[in-house]
């Protein structure tokens, strides 16, 4: 663990708005050692937009190392007196952005923010140079998709073309029926769960706008047998393939694995209470919902910069799920814990190229009836 990082962040728009994308780099302070790097296609947007999105991949990836201590080196003027406080976000598309990144930055005991040349910035411009070349390769196969499967925006402000996630819950498994932690134990769906796959599997199969062309949507899944099934059977009802991200996986749950709720409280009843009560705190050997936060918000930006404008099946978890629900409502922690999403569930979040988003669905199960 490093204590103390520098985070160079930078991002472009070849058009403002046109193709934009961004880069992080994060280096030990004392040593100047490269610890990591981010980059990724955000697809339509502006130039602040992408440095913003720079910004936030930086200090997730600074999180992620255990850093405490920030120094935020950037050649947005706007960005670092935003952060700053010196200057209001007055619109309306930063400012989605300009919370998100207070939020991560409070996680930390200090952030300082610097402005520099841009020659001073060249890592993390090449980086994001990068992701707008590759984001370029990738939009080809996207000219084949109709204009008139873009979902209209509204009242929401929001301009491009979404990506739109279907986030499908795997089916039931032994675990599930005893309500027991079921996280990276790899256990597979009961007959009834074979069930509820084909019955979300008949209903995605109905869905107007998932095989354009003759070519099914991409198919994701966490890498957990339980998913993997449940996707399978997606995959069969579109002709399609299924994809694997290890990001999508579960929490882990550590000792508590295998665990009904009661029995982890009665083994730990104030550990469980903290837990509860701050998403920071790992479960004991396991994995924090910060921690799974910060996961799926990558695993959802490398998957938009392969992806960015098309419908994609995700066939997750409970609480990756969640996740990206929470990013789309813009929503904080607390909505962990209040939102109830069922067995092969279908939820549908989009995500917006100027930063913007859209949830449209949440926990619908009328497939199952």
């Amino acid at each position: 663990m490093t204590d103390h990082v520098l985070v160079e962040a930078d991002g472009g728009s070849r058009g403002n708005p046109g193709p934009a994308g961004y880069g992080a780099v994060v280096k030990d302070v004392a040593t100047g050692e490269v610890l990591a790097e981010r980059k990724a296609y955000v697809g339509i947007a502006t130039n602040n937009v992408a440095e913003y999105g720079g910004l936030i991949a930086g200090l997730a990836a600074a999180a992620e190392l255990g850093a405490s201590t920030v120094d935020v080196r950037m050649d947005s003027k706007l960005v670092v007196e935003q952060m700053s406080g010196r200057w209001k976000v007055k619109h309306p598309s930063m400012q989605p952005l300009n919370a998100e990144a207070k939020e991560l930055a409070a996680r930390f005991s200090r952030v300082r923010y610097e402005w520099i040349p841009r020659a001073e910035n060249s890592h993390a411009d090449g980086l994001a140079n990068e992701a707008m070349d590759a984001g370029k390769q990738a939009e080809a196969p996207k000219k084949t998709v109709k204009q008139d499967r873009v979902s209209p925006v509204g009242w929401t402000g929001a301009t491009g073309t979404p990506t739109k996630l279907l986030l499908v819950r795997h089916g039931q498994t032994a675990m599930s029926v005893e309500k027991r932690y079921s996280g990276r134990g790899d256990v597979p769906l009961t007959e009834h769960g074979k069930q509820q796959a084909a019955a979300a599997a008949k209903r995605l199969g109905a869905m107007e706008g998932l095989v354009v062309d003759g070519e099914a949507a991409p198919i994701i899944a966490s890498p957990l047998i339980r998913t993997q099934q449940t996707a399978q059977a997606i995959a069969d009802a579109l002709g399609g393939r299924v994809e694997t991200h290890p990001g999508l996986i579960e929490t882990d749950f550590g000792d508590w694995e295998g665990l009904t709720f009661k029995e982890a409280m009665d083994r730990d009843p104030e550990f469980q209470a903290s837990w509860l009560a701050d998403t920071s705190i790992a479960a004991p050997g396991g994995e924090s919902f910060d921690g799974v936060h910060r996961r799926v918000r990558k695993a959802r930006d490398e998957l938009i910069a392969k992806y960015g404008g098309r419908t994609l099946v995700l066939v997750s978890h409970v609480t990756p799920i969640k996740a990206l629900l929470r990013m789309g409502l813009d929503a904080g922690p607390s909505l962990l814990f209040r939102l109830h999403l069922d067995l092969a569930s279908l939820s549908i979040v989009e995500f917006y190229p100027d930063g913007n988003a859209s949830v449209r669905l949440v926990n619908d199960i009328s497939h199952l009836s």
